[in-house]
């Protein structure tokens, strides 16, 4: 007999009672913060639920916050804890209007959401994750890098009362330093591996079988291969010649470590040797070569022809020298003529011989994939579901089998394209399946276009989908009986993750296409042997001893980081033992390598030692705090710094920075957060950041500076600063500026026009980190000695008379651009406007009884004036 789970928080007759999800349970609440690696439909979730439930139900009051990384997995998270447990559930995401989210925060206790969401919602102060008791972290393996989750791990640590953190994923990947950085980020301390070998886990898991389908290249691809292969050796023989590469036996990634290393020399000479750039010219066209080789033998000639049109549109030297080396060009040519005569790669054909067999469908009269006409293969392009050719559907409809399901992966729209027509021409119903991104000018799909193929796949409209990587994660996706990739991948989380699209329900099956001696047999020992290792890295204690202690030491260090960072940049009175050399914070393990002595900037008189080393990496988002501001302050005597010095900044507190919507995603805004500066993000005219009326920031990376040099945008945004603001800066970030194709005295001409031409004073720094504090320095250096409410810019000030008098008009209210300039035609002056009474306002067309009554009660009625804490109220 069936047993389930009784729980004041669960729904009777709902939670199956499994043995091994309860200790799975049982052991995150006893241990604490938990990664749980586990192949998906072992029930991951309903663990998840478990420790909810437990957790609501000795934390009163206190609210549950589940992180999904898209929208359609956060509303099936939504679902699953509205359908196990009898607590108020919502869910928020970017769809959701922002006073609703602060609705839902408020009233729920289950909230299921995307990161970038609740990130946002946490920058603009609407809420805090004080009360939150459980974060659980799904798809954990993103947190690595600049990813939301990183963020919000850290900010969830620093201000929970009781936190606790559940980490659910497939596969975190098999690098072992990955691994750990995970694990670091999100404060794991234990990691929990469960397979379908386990003793408890065998009787509630299907297995899966994978058969792997070797195909041999045909003649016509080999000879279209040996054409490219020339072209890309001649090529490489050249970089050898120029001292790029020792040897022309080299990989995608030695081609991009040797590009790397030509752009550094041209960023680091004044005027760098023309071989420099006939390199880099030389490394593109490799790279071009490369990918059209990988392209031809895992795809096809259809999907090489179509990147090959994509070159031709290219304008660049790399890309005309190839279009123009005969053997390229023969290699095109073939290439056209196979497509014409239906040539295409043998996975295509094989494909179609295991959807029909594993369908049942049989035709007699099916066209052999070799030797068909032009016009018998049809390439068009279609941005809705695609419509079956009803013939060709209705010859097999009686032998079709109707409750199979097939997922097809492959790597490219193109060939995914192109499987769905051959697909609709061999009487398979099909249908297409990828992610929002436009490309070529073929719109993505949107998200109501995607719920309406996956409801229709669940109903059986369509009996396979042919899909990207998008149906990897994050969608919806019932289990099928056949799981298809057309081309290996080299991930293994990729791979596990295709793979557990199946065996859900009854036994998966897995079928793997691989051409002969090509990259495909790469990439399948790449992911076996990557799967291997995760497994190994996983299950070896050696791999992540420490892993407790090293999780500890960072909760305490960020806990501690919010009051000592306070007391530094905040200005709460220390005592001499808290600012003592030896008694400083210190975390032995803490990658940022910070030292002891290391306090944040205690006031601006601190002379800074710049020539301490900086270990931070532009992608390195994990260890920013209050104390990386500056990272050494070696040979300041402490002892000397007084009471009065810190008590000056005691205002420090109040600091605040407004930030333009466009920068929602910049790593500067949690950077800012971090270091405890109040931000307000706002849509504004000019500028990233305003400090005051006076002060605006531009932030550009270097790659953004050099891209606004190129499409002139920067000299428009530096002329609308100049105008708009009495002091613009402009922060330059990064140290590789010099390291693109621009010219690097196109580059020092544009430096100086900005610094000279426009007035605007150019301040460089090293990463996003780096640039927080410069922007907390300045905005400190200001705001503590103008205490003035800021107006931030949401539009730019009118400069022309016109302009000004529309202006003035249209603040009035419920008056908008056209009404304005129907008042100043009738009225002819601003201040005839002004003077006019209600009965002569309503002779103005847009102009109400009540509208006149507003403008006249504006401009007669007395100034209130407001105590300082109503104006930063209304400002905020």
């Amino acid at each position: 007999m069936e047993k389930f789970i009784e729980h004041p928080f669960i729904k009777e007759n709902t939670a199956e009672a499994r043995i091994y999800q309860q200790v799975l349970a049982a052991d995150v609440l006893k241990k604490g913060n938990t990664m749980i690696v586990a192949p998906t439909a072992l029930g991951k979730t309903l663990v998840a639920i478990l420790v909810a439930a437990d957790r609501l139900k000795k934390n009163k009051g206190s609210k549950v916050l589940i992180l999904a990384p898209s929208k359609p997995l956060a509303i099936q998270h939504e679902e699953n804890f509205r359908h196990f447990l009898n607590v108020k559930t919502t869910s928020i995401t970017g769809a959701t209007k922002p006073d609703e989210r602060k609705k839902r925060w408020d009233d729920s206790q289950i909230i299921c959401a995307t990161p970038q969401t609740i990130e946002s919602d946490l920058l603009n102060g609407r809420y805090d994750l004080e009360d939150v008791s459980l974060l659980v972290f799904d798809e954990c393996h993103h947190a690595v890098g600049s990813y939301a989750y990183v963020y919000l791990g850290q900010r969830y640590v620093k201000t929970a009362k009781n936190h606790l953190i559940l980490g659910l994923t497939a596969s975190p990947g098999s690098d072992k330093d990955k691994i750990r950085q995970i694990c670091e980020n999100l404060f794991i301390e234990d990691v929990v591996v469960k397979n379908e070998d386990d003793v408890d886990v065998k009787p509630y898991f299907n297995p899966i079988e994978i058969d792997w389908i070797k195909v041999n290249m045909s003649k016509e691809l080999e000879k279209i291969k040996n054409h490219i292969n020339k072209a890309l050796r001649h090529r490489l023989k050249m970089l050898k010649n120029l001292n790029v590469i020792s040897t022309i036996s080299v990989n995608k990634i030695d081609i991009l470590k040797a590009r790397g290393k030509v752009q550094n020399r041209i960023a680091r000479a004044t005027n760098p040797p023309k071989e420099c750039y006939q390199a880099i010219s030389i490394l593109s066209a490799v790279i071009n070569l490369q990918h059209a080789l990988e392209l031809l033998e895992t795809q096809g000639v259809s999907t090489f022809n179509k990147y090959v049109s994509r070159i031709r549109k290219k304008n660049t030297k790399a890309a005309k020298g190839l279009l123009i080396d005969a053997d390229f060009s023969q290699a095109i040519l073939l290439s056209e003529q196979a497509e014409k005569n239906g040539w295409e790669h043998p996975k295509l054909k094989k494909l179609m011989e295991i959807l029909k067999e594993e369908l049942n469908i049989v035709d007699i009269n099916q066209s052999k994939l070799i030797g068909n006409t032009d016009s018998e293969i049809n390439f068009s392009k279609t941005n809705n579901p695609p419509k079956n050719n009803n013939s060709s559907k209705n010859n097999n409809s009686s032998n079709r089998n109707k409750n199979k399901r097939i997922i097809v992966f492959t790597q490219f729209r193109d060939t995914l394209e192109m499987i769905q027509k051959k697909c609709e021409k061999e009487g398979i119903n099909s249908v297409k399946f990828y992610g929002q991104g436009s490309r070529d000018g073929e719109k993505g799909l949107t998200q109501t276009e995607q719920k309406n193929i996956i409801k229709s796949f669940k109903i059986g409209t369509y009996d396979v989908l042919i899909s990207t990587s998008v149906a990897e994660e994050g969608i919806d996706i019932p289990s099928v009986d056949l799981v298809v990739l057309y081309e290996p991948v080299p991930s293994e989380v990729r791979m596990i993750q295709r793979r557990g699209r199946t065996g859900r329900k009854n036994t998966g099956n897995m079928k793997v296409l691989i051409a002969k001696g090509t990259r495909d047999e790469g990439y399948y020992w790449a992911s076996l042997n990557k799967e291997k290792q995760m497994k190994k890295h996983l299950i070896d204690k050696d791999s992540l001893k420490n892993l407790n202690k090293n999780s500890f030491n960072k909760s305490k260090h960020e806990i501690n980081s919010k009051i000592i960072g306070k007391k530094a940049e905040i200005g709460v009175i220390l005592d001499e033992k808290d600012i003592s050399m030896n008694n400083g914070p210190t975390n032995n393990n803490y990658n940022g390598n910070i030292s002891n002595n290391t306090i944040n900037d205690i006031n601006s008189n601190i002379n800074i030692n710049n020539n301490s080393n900086d270990n931070f990496n532009n992608n390195d988002y994990n260890d920013y705090n209050d104390y990386n501001d500056y990272n050494d302050l070696n040979g300041y005597d402490f002892n000397k710094i007084n009471k009065n010095d810190i008590n000056r900044n005691a205002q420090n507190n109040n600091i605040f920075v407004y930030a333009d919507s466009r920068e929602g995603n910049s790593k500067v805004l949690r950077a800012l957060d971090t270091i405890n500066v109040n931000v307000r993000i706002k849509s504004m005219a000019a500028g990233d950041y305003q400090i005051s009326d006076d002060i605006a920031i531009e932030r550009k990376t270097a790659k953004d500076f050099i891209d606004s040099i190129i499409d002139k945008r920067l000299y428009k945004q530096a002329k609308i600063m100049k105008e708009e603001f009495k002091k613009p800066i402009l922060i330059l970030e990064g140290d590789d500026i010099y390291s693109g194709f621009l010219s690097p005295d196109a580059i020092r001409g544009s430096i100086a026009s900005i610094a000279i031409d426009f007035g605007i004073s150019i301040i460089p720094t090293r990463n996003p980190e780096d640039t927080a504090a410069m922007i907390k320095r300045i905005a400190i250096r200001e705001q503590n000695q103008n205490n003035n409410p800021i107006q931030v810019r949401t539009e730019r000030k009118p400069t022309e008379l016109w302009e000004q008098q529309l202006f003035i008009i249209e603040s009035l209210p419920n008056v908008g651009p056209v009404t304005a300039k129907k008042s100043l035609e009738k009225f002819s002056t601003v201040q005839a406007v002004i003077d006019a009474s209600i009965s002569e306002l309503k002779e103005i067309d847009g102009i109400g009884s009540k509208t006149a009554e507003n403008i006249r009660k504006v401009l007669d009625s007395k100034y209130l004036s407001f105590k300082d804490n109503d104006k930063d109220k209304k400002l905020l």
